[in-house]
């Protein structure tokens, strides 16, 4: 299994050759590289790397504003370098959403595990988001079956669980999903129980 896709952008060319002799050693792909913030964004709007290696000092535009850029138009996780280590650069980095940090010089004993669980961070980070979507989507599904359980109880005279029956033992007959079912009875205010619906 091939390891992440990844970008590097340092204004200094031999520590980003550094680095991507460092990555490829690991069994990392460098699909592209920069020498400032600006052709950073440029370049991960063209190739989309898993993740992004940025110095946070470049002409042009400084590592920290470019990450900012990239997560929130990209959301690619970005571990910063610096030859620095003071709190304003750190905070910095932290409120750009930074998915790591690390101070020059670097090494591989560093680099990578830096670089692994930048990764790991983001997978679970998409994970949870996955997740969430998918709870809004069950959330609104369930608001259409109860609005639709609501308009049989009322047209029929029966109570919520001989409504939900109903509708669930259609949704068997038919072949028709709950949410596919409650919608047409929401646009109809009815259904006809012995009648298959159409979209």
């Amino acid at each position: 299994m091939s390891k992440a896709r990844v970008m590097v952008v340092d204004d200094e060319s031999i520590l980003r050759m550094d680095l991507k002799e460092m990555l490829a050693e690991a069994g990392y792909e460098v699909v592209a590289e920069a020498n400032n913030g600006e052709l950073a964004i440029e370049m991960a709007a063209l190739h989309h790397p898993e993740l992004i290696i940025m110095d946070v000092k470049m002409p042009r535009m400084n590592g920290i504003k470019a990450s900012r850029i990239i997560e929130k138009t990209f959301k690619i996780p970005v571990v910063l370098l610096t030859a620095y280590s003071q709190n304003e650069t750190i905070e910095e980095a932290k409120k750009a959403g930074i998915s790591g940090y690390l101070v020059k010089p670097i090494t591989e004993k560093q680099l990578i595990p830096a670089v692994e669980i930048a990764l790991a961070q983001n997978q679970k980070v998409k994970r949870l988001l996955k997740d969430m979507k998918n709870l809004e989507q069950k959330i609104e599904d369930r608001k259409l079956i109860e609005k639709a359980k609501g308009i049989v109880m009322e047209s029929l005279g029966i109570n919520e669980d001989d409504a939900y029956q109903k509708l669930r033992t259609y949704c068997m007959n038919h072949r028709v999903i709950m949410k596919e079912l409650a919608h047409y009875i929401i646009k109809h205010k009815s259904i006809d129980f012995s009648v298959k619906i159409s979209s």
